[in-house]
């Protein structure tokens, strides 16, 4: 189903180095998980509603609220470079065209 040339071509992909052995090993590792997939694709599942978890979970995080830190002068301070009310950070884009 999967050979040494194809796990060679997806450690590359992932810029991996593999030695012959675990060529080997990858080789017969990820031909038994896609020969259990092609078991799972034999299941009728036309009655099962797609989900994303097995369990229902919902977002309980609060909502984002715009306001001014009290003390901004103290994040100010704790910065290396600053320039007045500013962080001043270096320059990652060239002007030179």
């Amino acid at each position: 189903m999967i050979d040494r040339e194809q796990v060679r071509k997806v450690a590359l992909l992932g810029r991996l180095q593999l030695s012959p052995a675990e060529e080997e090993q990858f080789t017969t590792q990820l031909g038994s998980i896609l020969e259990y997939f092609e078991q799972l694709s034999e299941l009728d599942v036309s009655k099962v509603k797609p989900t994303t978890r097995a369990i229902d979970v919902s977002n309980i995080t609060r909502a984002d609220e715009l306001r001014p830190y009290p003390d901004r002068e103290a994040i100010l301070d704790c910065s290396p470079d600053r320039d007045g009310e500013f962080f001043k950070v270096p320059q990652i884009l060239s002007t030179d065209e």
